[in-house]
């Protein structure tokens, strides 16, 4: 099958102007877009699907706050460090079979998933489902930049930007409507028929393409990546378990920091690098990797925190959150696609400052929540930071997958992939450790003077989870007065804590907005425009 980089012969006998690309790959594209659309929601949802399941899972599997934090971070983990790496395969090899590999590693390792017994098998089978996720996700933004002409290209990959922030929001209701009727392990399972399908589809429409120039790999520069990224996702995830300033945490840091360098200096001198750290020089490509990292930040963070407010505080079953976070994926749905029109009319910096001051807003909005809060103030703060975030995020994608020439989309397209994934890991870490600080420490003085077992109280203070299934044993053992006093304690220190968890968020926010929103361009780059050191 001819690379999407070939000119078709043929192309100048027809009365269609196919802009170099292969005429039958052109009448096409639209269907290409949306198998990898339908791809890449498939990579999303396996990450906010576990949101709502968490507390299943915890449940069924005994997982206590760690292991429920790696279980859904373990997957970021390998995912974010192996990003660059198989950017650059599909680059040299072919972003087609980039695509169909991790499709069906992603695949096997949802039923091995499906299947485990104990959370470190499923914190282990998650961690391999990352691999399959690396190889999937650049590929489908890379395979778009190379089948669509210019002038369509910020509208598809605007659906695609726009898809992938919806599927952070379908991702609980799937998880709520198998939860409905199946096991647990049903979150993972429903991937196998989808990735099937999948398989078939890319076989036979998506087309391949790579690198022409035939450059060599740079596994040093591989090798120098998936340390950096991978000890700095762990430190920050380890963070709110260990302390910040733990040995395990500043050593994973460390460790980051001499990575980083190792590849910044490799890759400054390397005669082909996987990632030309000059990139970074330009404000489109740096900016808006900064813009999307602050995006993902917020967006994962306040699915993590919600997930818990609707089903622990407010009593939803797993498909009644779900459903009652459906509001936020509609509107995302609705403004992405119209985020080229709305940046071309308003301007890239405007575009950026008020999408995230919309975000700051929901967060302000969400910091008033309360424990006998009514739903609809919660659906409107979702659908304000949705067309913020819908605003925002498709033209910071375009601008980073614009800075770099088409023979390095794979790479390009992974950059963008890893400031979403190191965004996401941040805000759960970040967003999560600040709940847990206040929620401990609220939680501890409520229940100073209560009779409860010493060898209790430390599981009581760990999350809202675990003093609920405490809560039941009281029950059982106490009362219902004494375990409904209990949940009510656990309920209203869960509210102190995301208070000032979304305050600190919409700083953030604000952050975002200040910092990439005066400094990105108001146009995007030409491709390659790479500058002098």
């Amino acid at each position: 099958m001819a690379t999407t980089e070939q000119r078709s012969a043929s192309a100048s006998d027809t009365s269609v102007d196919t802009f170099g690309i292969d005429p039958d790959i052109y009448e096409r594209r639209w269907k290409i877009l949306s198998v990898l659309c339908i791809s890449l929601v498939t990579v999303v949802v396996a990450v906010s699907s576990l949101n709502v399941a968490i507390p299943t899972i915890i449940r069924e599997l005994g997982a206590d706050s760690t292991q429920s934090l790696w279980i859904i971070e373990a997957y970021a983990l390998v995912f974010a460090g192996v990003l660059l790496p198989a950017g650059a395969l599909g680059d040299r090899f072919g972003r087609k079979f980039a695509l169909l590999g991790g499709l069906v590693i992603f695949g096997v390792m949802a039923g091995v998933a499906s299947l485990s017994t104990s959370p470190g098998q499923l914190i282990g089978a998650r961690a391999i489902m990352g691999i399959g996720a690396a190889l999937i996700m650049p590929a489908t933004l890379s395979i778009i930049t190379n089948v669509f002409p210019p002038h369509e290209r910020q509208k598809a990959i605007a659906t695609w930007a726009g898809l992938a922030g919806a599927g952070g929001a379908i991702g609980p209701l799937m998880s709520g409507l198998v939860l409905k009727w199946f096991w647990w392990g049903s979150v993972f399972f429903v991937n196998i028929p989808l990735v099937i399908l999948l398989i078939a589809l890319v076989w036979f429409i998506v087309p391949n393409s790579k690198n022409p120039n035939g450059e060599a790999l740079d596994p040093p520069g591989a090798l120098f990546s998936v340390v950096m990224l991978g000890a700095l996702v762990f430190g920050i995830i380890e963070g709110p378990a260990k302390g910040w300033a733990s040995g395990t945490v500043l050593g994973s840091f460390a460790i980051a920091l001499v990575g980083g360098l190792a590849f910044f200096l490799w890759e400054s001198r390397a005669s082909n690098p996987m990632l030309d750290p000059r990139l970074f020089k330009l404000r489109g490509f740096s900016m808006g990797s900064l813009a999307i990292t602050f995006a993902f930040f917020c967006m994962f963070g306040m699915f993590f925190l919600i997930s818990q407010y609707l089903q622990f505080v407010h009593g939803y079953t797993a498909l009644e959150a779900g459903v009652r976070t459906l509001p936020s994926a509609l509107v995302m749905v609705i403004v992405s696609p119209r985020s080229p029109q709305i940046s071309a009319k308003l301007g890239m910096r405007n575009c950026v400052r008020i999408g995230f001051g919309l975000v700051a807003v929901a967060f302000v909005g969400m910091s008033t929540l309360g424990v006998d809060s009514a739903y609809w103030p919660l659906a409107i703060f979702l659908m304000v930071m949705a067309a913020g975030l819908g605003m925002l995020m498709p033209p910071a994608s375009g601008m980073i997958v614009a800075s770099v020439p088409l023979s390095k989309s794979g790479v390009g397209s992974a950059v963008n992939d890893v400031t979403r994934e190191l965004g996401g890991a941040v805000g759960i870490a970040i967003m999560g450790s600040i709940l847990a600080t206040v929620y401990k420490s609220s939680m501890a003085d409520k229940i100073a003077g209560a009779p409860i077992p010493d060898a209790v109280r430390p599981v009581v203070e760990d999350s809202i989870g675990r003093a609920f299934a405490v809560a039941e044993q009281t029950a059982a053992q106490a009362g219902p007065e004494a375990a409904a006093a209990l949940r009510k304690a656990a309920a209203e220190s869960f509210i102190s804590g995301s208070h000032v968890t979304f305050l600190v968020a919409a700083g953030v926010a604000v952050l975002g907005s200040l910092i990439a929103g005066n400094l990105i361009p108001n146009s995007a780059p030409a491709h390659g425009s790479v500058p002098e050191i």
